[in-house]
């Protein structure tokens, strides 16, 4: 679906960045990942300035350069096994093996259920395999740990399109846009059901 693809490049670019440090890495997944506590998110959270500077950016090449660190600070859980499991999961993902990517994001979960990216992985997952219900209640975690998190909104977004909620998909749409005011894709979305919302009031 056309609204959705705002999610997918985002995916896209996630499992780039989650995937690259796998490119110097060459140990194959065990039948079961060892289980290691989580190391504990990084202070101080380098990130709010990345949203800061998103928020007031309003040239959209120069917007996109900054989702793009965004999504890389995000992609870093701080455990060097959560990270792993993730890079795992990109390629399964990659790969077609999605109940083995599953398998991964699920311990991702368990091990550092603090960790955004690994349920707005999850949900993603979850929605190319048919499941928007699972979607959107990972979405709904994503959101609780980081409310700003524009891929999760564009993927509810989405799915609340796909589901003719209309009211419901402009809203998430606009706290997209609240995040990333320069993202035309996301402004024409918004242009788009208002008018469509309009048009069914009169």
């Amino acid at each position: 679906m056309r609204y959705f693809r705002f999610s997918t490049l985002i995916l896209a670019a996630s499992l780039a960045a989650s995937s690259a440090p796998a490119q110097t890495a060459t140990p194959k997944p065990p039948a079961a990942a060892p289980v290691i506590p989580a190391a504990a998110q990084k202070p101080g959270k380098p990130v709010d300035a990345l949203f800061g500077a998103l928020k007031r950016e309003r040239n959209p090449g120069k917007a996109r350069g900054i989702a793009s660190q965004i999504i890389a600070d995000l992609n870093d859980s701080g455990s060097a096994t959560v990270n792993l499991l993730m890079q795992w999961s990109a390629t399964a993902i990659k790969e077609k093996r999605n109940a083995a990517a599953l398998d991964f994001l699920d311990q991702v979960t368990v091990l550092d259920p603090a960790f955004a990216e690994g349920w707005n992985r999850r949900a993603t997952l979850h929605y190319t395999m048919g499941d928007p219900r699972k979607s959107m209640a990972d979405i709904a975690e994503v959101l609780k740990r980081e409310p700003r998190h524009f891929g999760a909104l564009a993927g509810m977004a989405g799915i609340l399109t796909e589901a003719g909620k209309d009211e419901l998909a402009l809203k998430a749409w606009q706290d997209y846009l609240a995040v990333y005011p320069a993202d035309r894709d996301a402004q024409e979305a918004v242009t788009k059901l208002s008018e469509k919302l309009a048009g069914n009031r009169t």
